[in-house]
């Protein structure tokens, strides 16, 4: 997708005039602030109305569908396909996901909780839970990023009310300042061993409830964090932006998942190199 249609996408109407305009600034408070920076995460409630996280609903559910990774049924699937349908880079597939993905809403957010003058996306991520799918396991999404900053920090936002006797993310307080804590990829094996760390270590947990769609959590790349399985009849979808501080270079991968993610979502820039390509638009410009 190029610069035009990026602009297209996110300062006019040209998508579908029955969408929602994103392109205004949601106020943060200085107290939402500190909250993120002492605990690597934090709620904003009413981000998009439940209207907005509807009307986007649909085409992000059919995108996610179309070009999703594992098309195996839920129960030949490990614990981590069992989590959720996942697909990334839907704003590359569909016009009306971008309006979404580059909305500067949500990125204006992203770069006043960094401190941050803007940010560039990484990519996006549609994260379905199915009814009856598993729990997502322990995990930091920054053991997958080839990055060199810690200056990254993800929105999930639900695109249904999410309610009893499902729950949004539940986060380790103050993890973020912990850095690499040496749990792996999602797996049965980042469960144990970071279920194990924070019983150790004695980690306050915070677990987000009752969220209404359009409201969001946003949290630091290495913030510990799970979420609960989906034992109703519903699917509860969910959509996720990940963003960085812009001026990041790649850093050398330390771990195959890493050099994966080079690959998949910075196009192969080598160690050392500037983001900036089409892939990483420059976005929540701060003035």
């Amino acid at each position: 997708m190029t610069d035009a249609i990026f602009s297209a996408v996110v300062q006019t109407d040209e998508v579908n005039p029955d969408l929602p305009v994103l392109n205004d600034l949601h106020p943060i408070t200085s107290d939402l602030v500190a909250q993120f920076t002492e605990r690597g995460h934090v709620r904003i409630d009413g981000l998009a109305t439940r209207a907005e996280a509807e009307a986007f609903r649909p085409a992000i559910e059919e995108t996610a569908e179309r070009i999703r990774w594992d098309r195996r049924p839920i129960e030949k699937r490990d614990t981590y396909g069992k989590a959720f349908i996942q697909a990334g880079n839907l704003w590359q597939h569909n016009e009306t996901v971008a309006r979404f993905t580059l909305a500067p809403r949500f990125a204006s957010v992203a770069a006043a909780l960094l401190g941050v003058d803007a940010v560039r996306l990484y990519h996006d991520q549609a994260l379905l839970k199915e009814p009856g799918g598993g729990p997502t396991p322990w995990h930091q999404d920054q053991f997958y990023w080839p990055l060199d900053t810690d200056d990254t920090v993800t929105m999930w936002m639900p695109l249904t009310d999410v309610t009893d006797p499902v729950e949004g993310m539940t986060f380790g307080n103050g993890t973020h300042r912990m850095g690499d804590l040496g749990g792996g990829a999602i797996s049965d094996v980042s469960e144990r061993r970071f279920d194990a760390l924070v019983r150790d270590r004695g980690i306050a947990l915070q677990t987000h409830r009752n969220l209404r769609a359009g409201d969001a959590t946003f949290h630091r790349g290495w913030t510990l964090h799970r979420a609960s399985a989906n034992p109703t009849t519903r699917m509860r979808p969910a959509m996720t932006v990940i963003y960085m501080a812009d001026g990041v270079r790649v850093a050398e991968p330390a771990n195959p998942s890493q050099d994966f993610d080079r690959q998949l979502w910075l196009g192969g820039l080598e160690a050392g190199a500037l983001v900036d390509g089409p892939g990483n638009p420059r976005l929540g410009v701060i003035t």
